[in-house]
């Protein structure tokens, strides 16, 4: 397993790389034979290129769900767009719409001969151990869970303490003590959202009410708008959401209800991705900051990464604040004050300093909260 500074390094190194290609060729001195070299070296990377190509599988919320695999795919564009590859041919999805459609993905993406293939979500973790067994050629990585194999990459991020930071914006801005957290479905990977959510409420305000409640799914946006009507009718006024396309029902939920009140102070923190824009209605905007995970930054470097021959096959790979892997979006500058992103920034770099242990599970949760 690697360490953060293991997976600064790897990047820095894969970052090299791309620089030490890029750079020379400048003095008015060099011969045509050094000409000659840089052209054939030109070539061969242009052909190293076009023979790699990088795939990913996506949980049942698919690539549209403004969330999690949005980004994850967001980030395969624009590894594909910086090596001049096209959808198709060199990089593409597959659409995974139940659980049982993962396994069979991930073996139409070997079979399509991709080099290096992306499971989304902790849900594909039974899915990549099995195929990345059978195909130990085949590069292969999780996202948000660990599985062993010299073949497997495993990126994880620090959730609960941008969830933290989260609860810390929360905290300053609601105006009634009452917020809401919507998760997916109650696991230990949506256990670190809620925790660190209400860790950082606590922090603040240890009188604050946090309402829990998990929709079950993470493709249910139906369910999670009557959840956060439910929410929103008990006088909560902020809700964090950590529920993939669930969440897209919150967001609905809360327009509806600015829609009909517009002077009514209602927000929705977004999660994975900056969703800034899925709480746009009409000149106002419900959305009070993301807590945003670089899924995509993970999934262009670690394909660069195997493209490279410096794939972290075997390793875990953490991304948490202190690295930017995880954090708080300041879109909204109406709604997230200076005052709010100076509070989140106080307590990132305590948990950075490491003067706050941010709680992960629920028992770790009730002993901070114990000792506050």
């Amino acid at each position: 397993m690697t360490n953060r500074k293991s997976l600064m390094l790897l990047v820095l190194l894969t970052f090299g790389v791309v620089l030490a290609a890029c750079g020379g060729g400048d003095s008015a001195d060099e011969d045509s034979s050094s000409d000659n070299g840089d052209a054939e070296k030109s070539e061969t990377a242009k052909g190293e290129t076009a023979d790699f190509s990088s795939g990913l599988v996506t949980d049942v919320g698919g690539v549209d769900d403004k969330s999690f695999n949005q980004s994850a795919w967001e980030g395969l564009q624009e590894w594909g767009k910086e090596h001049d590859l096209e959808k198709g041919e060199g990089f593409d999805y597959a659409q995974s719409n139940n659980d049982s459609d993962y396994e069979p993905n991930l073996n139409r993406m070997v079979r399509e001969d991709y080099n290096m293939v992306f499971g989304i979500g902790y849900k594909l973790e039974d899915a990549i151990s099995d195929v990345a067994d059978q195909y130990p050629d085949t590069n292969f990585a999780i996202v948000d869970s660990v599985v062993e194999g010299d073949n497997v990459a495993s990126i994880t991020f620090a959730d609960h303490e941008g969830s933290f930071l989260a609860g810390v914006a929360a905290a300053n801005k609601t105006n009634t003590g009452k917020v809401g957290f919507i998760g997916g479905t109650d696991s230990d990977l949506i256990n670190k959202f809620e925790a660190g959510f209400v860790a950082g409420v606590k922090t603040v305000d240890s009188d604050i009410e946090v309402d829990v409640q998990y929709a079950g799914a993470f493709d249910a946006p139906d369910d999670g708008k009557l959840i956060a009507s439910s929410m929103y009718n008990e006088d909560i006024d902020i809700i964090y959401h950590s529920s993939g396309a669930t969440g897209n029902g919150v967001f609905a939920q809360a327009k509806d209800i600015k829609n009909s009140d517009p002077d009514r102070d209602i927000w929705v923190i977004g999660v994975d991705r900056d969703q800034y824009d899925e709480g746009q209605i009409g000149d106002q905007n419900v959305t009070l900051t993301s807590m945003v995970k670089r899924v995509d930054n993970a999934v262009q470097q670690v394909s660069n990464m195997a493209m490279d021959d410096d794939f972290p096959g075997g390793d875990v790979l953490e991304f948490g604040v202190e690295d930017n892997g995880v954090g708080l979006v300041d879109t909204n500058d109406e709604a997230y004050t200076d005052e709010i992103a100076e509070a989140a920034a106080d307590w990132k770099q305590k948990i950075i300093d490491g003067d706050v242990d941010v709680p992960q599970t629920h028992d770790e949760l009730d002993d901070y909260l114990d000792s506050l």
